[in-house]
Parts: C-alpha cells; structure tokens; sequence
C-alpha cells in the first residue's frame, strides 16, 4: 500500500489485487461465448425489428415498388375501427382471460398441494399445453356446431332452443373460454413447482394458529409463491399478443373470414399483410405490429413494477 500526502488530506492508493487464472480464463471465454447467441440475437430479434420500423413508414404489396408514407400508417391506425376492436379483443383477453385463468390455476394449486397422484393429474392438466391451438379450435367447432355433439346432447335433454354458441356475437367469448382452458394447465403446473417449496410446517403453524383455507392461501401460499406469480402475469401478457391461431380458425367457423368483432392485434397484423379480401400492406402490418410491441412491452413493465415485493426467504 501506498501514500500520497496533500495540503489538508490524506489520499491513500491500493494496488488492485492481480487477477487469478480462473478470472483471466473466465474474461479471454467471455465474448467467444457470448457471440454465437449476440449474433442469433441481432439477426433474428433487433434487424426484424429495425426492418419492420423502417417498413411502417412505407407502403409496400410486396410486389410493386416501396413507396414512402412517413407516419400516415399510424395515423390510419388510431381511426382504423378494425384495429381499435383488436386492441379491444387483445385487452379482453389479457384481463378477463388472464383473472379466469389465474384464479382456476391457484384453486386447482390448493386441491392439489394435498391430493395424492398430483404428479399423474398435473401432467394430465398440462397435455393441452403440446397440442397446438389450431386443434382446439376444430375440436370446439366440432362440439358447439349446430349439429354438433353439445347441441346434440342438449336436444336428448328436452332443450329444443339450444344456445347458437358459435353466433358472431358469442364467438369472443367461445375463444377466451377455450383459451383459459388451454392456458390454465400450463400455469397450474408453474405455480406447483413454486408453492411445492414452501414448507409444509408453514402450513401446520397457520392450521395451529386457526387460519382457514383462506387465511393459508393468503398469508403462506401466496406470499411465499410472489415470485412465481410475478413470471407467471408476465408470461400471460406476452402471451396474448400472440393469440392467432384460435381466432382464425373460430372466425372461420362463420363460413368465411373471421368476422371484425373477433379480431385481435395479431390477426389485424396477419390480414394486413395476407389479406384476400383487401390490398395487401406490409406497412400497415408493421405499424400495426409495432403498436402492439410497444404496448405490450409498456403493460409487461408496468404490471412487473406493480407486482414487485421483497423476497421472502425460505428456511
């Protein structure tokens, strides 16, 4: 150690301690790592994205020559009512899909924690989660159909009026039922593996203490489990910006293209750039799927600050 003495202090100088051999290694393997994923990254995430930003400000079929519009695909969004309902649609999902969805996942959490066999039923909820959405969406065409087997089952019943289930103005509700379906498996079995860490004297105070069924939900399972949550509510936002295929599949239940009241914003992405019915705009789908990016990344921000809690330890 050394000194250096000046007028009215004393300023004192550390050598820094010579890096070991694992840390010279550990620097010299950093970027030869690193760089495969940064690379895959760049190609894959960032240029598609610059690219799709520098598109939203043209106007291009894809066939004919790039045509500058500056901000006039955005300005058409904001008056556009297909878009508007989309982002409706899109909202629909991600709150009341999103309450249904967390609220059966930590009901069926709480039967299970005790159950004996929850490792056969949790692999039993999850199934839906390997199949893809196009099937749910024939399956539930299939079963709610006018002549389908529910319809078929209701008349055996007596009930000569049954419910026209895929009606255009029941078909939002027909995709956030099946989407919850689909989607509370998945989230059961994430939240198991967290609430199956909290140990089981936590509970057996609560019950010596007379807590209820609620009272251990809400001071042990939960609390204990915040985290999990948390990545649980960040999954189910960035998930429902992706909902596309069901839509698709249920609008075309009506006998044609799915009907506007159904459309979310990846489907709105999807027929801008694809559409059979209209011109094609690859700029106006870039805008459109620019929009959606911002805000789900704004809503995924706000909702992870919102569920921020200090970490509880576990011993």
């Amino acid at each position: 150690m050394s000194s250096a003495t000046r007028p009215g202090r004393l300023v004192q100088r550390t050598r820094r301690p010579a890096d070991s051999p694992m840390e010279r290694a550990q620097r010299r393997t950093f970027w030869p790592f690193l760089a495969p994923a940064l690379i895959m990254f760049v190609l894959f995430f960032v240029a598609p994205i610059v690219f799709s930003g520098w598109l939203s400000l043209h106007s291009w079929d894809g066939v004919t020559e790039v045509k500058p519009r500056g901000f006039k695909n955005y300005v058409n969004l904001i008056h556009d009512p297909v878009f508007t309902t989309a982002l409706k649609n899109t909202a629909l999902i991600l709150l009341v899909g999103g309450a249904l969805v967390f609220a059966l996942s930590f009901a069926i959490t709480v039967l299970l924690r005790e159950m004996a066999g929850r490792k056969f039923v949790r692999y039993v909820l999850f199934f839906p989660v390997l199949v893809n959405p196009l099937v749910f969406g024939v399956m539930t065409g299939l079963l709610f159909r006018p002549s389908g087997i529910v319809n078929t089952l209701l008349g055996h019943l007596g009930v000569s009026d049954p419910p026209k289930w895929l009606a255009e103005q029941n078909l939002m509700t027909m995709i956030i039922a099946v989407t919850v379906w689909a989607g509370t498996g998945f989230y059961t079995t994430v939240l198991m593996s967290g609430v199956e860490q909290i140990p089981t004297t936590y509970y057996e105070a609560a019950e010596l203490d007379g807590a209820s069924a609620w009272g251990r939900f809400r001071h042990v399972t939960l609390p204990l489990s915040w985290d999990v949550v948390t990545v649980c509510a960040v999954l189910w936002t960035i998930s429902t910006v992706k909902v596309f295929e069901l839509v698709l599949v249920f609008g075309g239940s009506t006998g044609g293209t799915p009907p506007n009241g159904t459309y979310t914003t990846a489907l709105y992405v999807y027929e801008s750039a694809f559409s059979a019915r209209s011109a094609r705009d690859f700029g106006v789908s870039s805008a459109a799927a620019l929009v959606s990016l911002v805000l789900i990344t704004v809503v995924a921000v706000v909702l992870r600050r919102m569920l921020r809690r200090d970490s509880i330890q576990l011993s």
